[in-house]
C-alpha cells in the first residue's frame, strides 16, 4: 500500500479510519530507507523484526490517541542520544557505549506510541553547524546535493525531509537543531534549556544542551516537545516552566538593521528575510530595529571564551586517549581548551552577565526576535575548504541563544529563486515563553506563502488534553483565568493533587470577558457559534474524580463548569459563564488569553 505521507496528522487520520495499521507504516520506512539514495543519513537502524512487533504490539492494544498521542508515529534520534539496545557514539566509533536505559525524552515519547527506527548521523560530538564531520560521511540537501545538510544534527534533519521517519530529535548548542531545519525546510524547536531532560545526552556544552525536534510543522514539533517536556529528578538542569505569556496581538518583534546585517553575499537570503518581516507584520506585530550587538559579542564567547572548557570537561580524557579517534576540525575545536583556567571561566561569567544586562535593555523594546536562522549555505566542498570560517558563518544568529537562555523556533522562510534552495527564519524569546512562541511560529509559517506546501498541517497544540496511562481514572479540566499557573487561586488545583498537562487553547468561537466585581479578578468565558477567532490561552490540569468534585464545590456564581472544546476539536471540562454576566464587562478576547490581559492592564 502506497503511503502518501508520514507527517503526524496524516497518519493519525489513517489510524482512525482503519486505513493504515502500524506494521504497513513501518513496511513502508524501512522500503524508503532501503531507497533512500544517501547512506550517510543513519548510523544505526533497529532490527526490523523488532520493531514489527512493536507495530502489532500497539495494533494488538486497546490504546487510543488520547492515550498514545503518538500511536503508530515512526521517529529517529541523533546518535548523541541514549535508546536501549542501541550503542551510543556520538560518531566516532572508539567512543561507543551500550545504554541500559532510554534517554528521558526518549522515553516519554516511546511511552506515547512512538517507534523508533533508527538512531542518525552527527557533526562528531555534536560539534558544528556544517554536517560534514563525521567518519560516517556527510548528509547532504535533500534539495541539492551538492550542498550541506547543516549540523550537527545533520542525519536528524534529512530523515525528516526526505520523508523516511515523522519527526526527529537532535541537540542544541549553538544552534545545531535549527541550521540543519534552515537548510531542509523544515521547523526546528529549541525549547527552554531544561525545560526538556538531557538525562542520556552526550553532553557538548552540559549546562547549555538542549534536545530539539524536527518536523515538516510548528503543530508537529510542538506536540512532541509537549510530551517530551517535564522536571526529570535524574538531570540537575532540568526545570519546571512558569509558562510565560507573549502577546499575540500587537507584538512587538526585533529585526537587524540595515548597518548590523550580514548575509555574506547571499542577496536572495536577505529578500527572503525581508519577506518574512513584512509576513509577520501583517499577521499583526510591530517590527522594530534592535541592536544586535551584545547579543553578537555574547556569541562569541561560545567558542572563543571558557565554554570551551565544558567541551573538554564531557570528553577531555577520552580525547587524552584517543586523539586518533577525533574529526581532525573536532580535536581541534575541543584542544582549544587546554590553555583555559578557573580564572578565565569566571572572567567569562563575568563577561556574560554584562552583556545579559544590555540584552535586557534591548528586550524592554521588543517581544520576541526574528533573525534569519542561518545568513547563508554552503557547499560541501567549500566546507571542506574553510571548515572553520564557513561554519562560524552558520553560527551569526544562533550561538547566542543558549548562553542568554532564550528559546526559539526555526520556520521555513521559502525558496531562493535563483538555486531552489531554502531558506529559514528564527523566532526567539525570553525563557519559558515556548507555548506563546509556538503559537506566532505557526502563524508565520502558515502565512509565508513562497514554500513547497506540506500534505496537511496539523493544528497546533492538538491533542492538548493528552492522558497518559496512570491518568485514564481523572478528569481534564481547562483553566482560563485566576487558576492558571502563577494566578492567586492556582493553589485550588495543586493543593488537590491536580497536574499540568499542557497550555493550549479553544476552539475559535469562544469569547471572553473581564468581569465586573470579582476578586480576585476573574475572567468569564462564553461561546459565541458565530465568532471565529484563533482560540484563547487555557491550561488542560488533570485531577482525580474525587478532587474534581472537591473543586466544583467551590466555584462561585456567574462561573461554572461545564464542557469545553479545544482547538483540535477535543472536548474537556471547563470553566463557562453566565450570559447575564457579560452585560456590563469588558471584552478582552482579542488579547487572546487572561495572562496577556492581565499584562496589558
Amino acid at each position: 500500500m502506497r503511503i502518501k505521507s508520514l507527517e503526524i496528522p496524516v497518519l493519525r487520520e489513517a489510524y482512525r479510519n482503519g486505513e493504515l495499521t502500524p506494521s504497513q507504516v513501518i513496511t513502508a520506512v524501512f522500503e524508503r530507507i532501503t531507497a533512500c539514495s544517501d547512506p550517510a543519513i543513519w548510523i544505526s537502524l533497529a532490527d526490523r523484526e523488532q520493531v514489527m512487533e512493536r507495530g502489532r504490539e500497539l495494533e494488538e492494544s486497546d490504546f487510543t490517541g488520547v492515550d498514545l498521542p503518538l500511536y503508530g508515529i515512526p521517529f529517529a534520534i541523533k546518535d548523541n542520544i541514549d535508546a536501549a539496545g542501541f550503542a551510543t557514539t556520538a560518531a566516532c566509533p572508539d567512543y561507543a557505549y551500550t545504554p541500559a536505559e532510554d534517554a528521558t525524552a526518549v522515553r516519554r515519547l516511546l511511552d506515547a506510541g512512538a517507534i523508533l527506527i533508527g538512531k542518525t548521523n552527527l557533526d562528531q560530538f555534536a560539534t558544528g553547524l556544517v554536517g560534514t564531520r563525521s567518519p560516517h560521511g556527510a548528509p547532504r540537501c535533500v534539495f541539492d546535493r551538492d550542498y550541506i545538510s547543516g549540523g550537527s544534527s545533520s542525519g536528524s534533519a534529512v530523515a525528516v525531509a526526505a520523508g523516511l521517519v515523522s519527526f526527529s530529535l537532535g541537540t542544541d548548542t549553538a544552534g545545531s537543531g535549527r541550521v540543519p531545519a534552515a537548510f531542509n525546510n523544515l521547523v526546528g524547536v529549541k525549547p527552554s534549556r531544561g525545560l526538556v531532560s538531557t538525562h542520556g545526552v552526550v553532553p557538548a556544552c552540559r549546562s547549555l544542551d538542549c534536545v530539539t525536534v524536527l518536523a515538516i510543522s510548528c503543530g508537529e514539533a510542538d506536540l512532541v516537545r509537549r510530551i517530551m517536556q517535564g522536571l526529570d529528578p535524574q538531570d540537575p538542569y532540568s526545570r519546571t516552566a512558569p509558562g510565560r505569556p507573549l502577546p499575540l496581538e500587537g507584538f512587538r518583534f526585533g529585526i537587524l538593521s540595515a548597518a548590523q546585517r550580514e548575509f555574506f553575499g547571499d542577496i536572495e537570503a536577505e529578500m527572503l528575510y525581508d519577506q518574512s518581516i513584512a509576513t509577520l507584520t501583517g499577521l499583526g506585530g510591530e517590527a522594530i530595529e534592535f541592536d544586535y550587538r551584545p547579543f553578537q559579542q555574547s556569541a562569541q564567547l561560545l567558542y572563543s571564551g571558557p565554554w570551551l572548557a565544558e567541551r573538554s570537561a564531557a570528553i577531555g580524557d577520552f580525547l587524552a586517549e584517543h586523539a586518533e579517534s577525533f574529526d581532525p576540525t573536532v580535536r581541534s575545536i575541543i584542544e582549544g581548551a587546554d590553555g583555559l583556567s578557573a580564572v578565565d571561566a569566571f572572567r567569562g561569567q563575568y563577561r556574560l552577565k554584562h552583556l545579559t544586562r544590555r540584552c535586557d535593555e534591548e528586550w524592554r523594546k521588543v517581544d520576541l526576535l526574528l533573525l534569519p536562522t542561518t545568513p547563508t549555505i554552503y557547499r560541501v566542498a567549500e566546507v571542506e575548504q574553510e571548515p572553520l570560517l564557513l561554519n562560524s558563518r552558520l553560527g551569526t544568529y544562533t550561538n547566542f541563544v543558549n548562553l542568554l537562555d532564550y528559546c526559539a523556533v526555526a520556520v521555513p522562510a521559502g525558496f531562493r529563486p535563483g538555486n531552489g534552495l531554502p531558506f529559514g527564519v528564527t523566532l526567539i524569546a525570553p525563557t519559558f515563553c515556548d507555548d506563546a512562541l509556538a503559537l506566532l511560529a505557526d502563524r508565520l509559517q502558515r502565512g509565508i506563502s513562497n514554500q513547497r506546501q506540506v500534505d496537511s498541517i496539523i493544528p497546533l497544540n492538538e491533542d492538548s488534553n493528552v492522558q497518559s496511562s496512570e491518568n485514564r481514572e481523572r478528569v481534564h479540566l481547562a483553566v482560563v483565568g485566576a487558576h492558571l499557573s502563577g494566578q492567586p487561586l492556582n493553589f485550588q488545583l495543586t493543593d488537590r493533587g491536580a497536574k499540568l498537562l499542557s497550555t493550549t487553547r479553544t476552539a475559535g468561537n469562544y469569547r471572553l470577558y473581564a468581569l465586573q466585581g470579582t476578586n480576585p479578578p476573574k475572567p468569564g468565558l462564553i461561546k459565541d457559534p458565530e465568532y471565529v477567532g484563533d482560540g484563547l490561552e487555557v491550561e488542560v490540569w488533570s485531577l482525580s474524580q474525587q478532587a474534581f468534585g472537591a473543586f466544583t464545590r467551590d466555584v462561585p456564581p456567574p462561573l461554572g463548569i461545564g464542557s469545553l472544546i479545544l482547538a483540535d476539536g477535543s472536548m474537556v471540562k471547563g470553566f463557562i459563564c453566565e450570559s447575564w454576566a457579560i452585560e456590563s464587562a469588558e471584552e478582552i478576547t482579542s488579547f487572546g488569553g487572561w495572562r496577556n490581559y492581565s499584562a496589558r492592564r
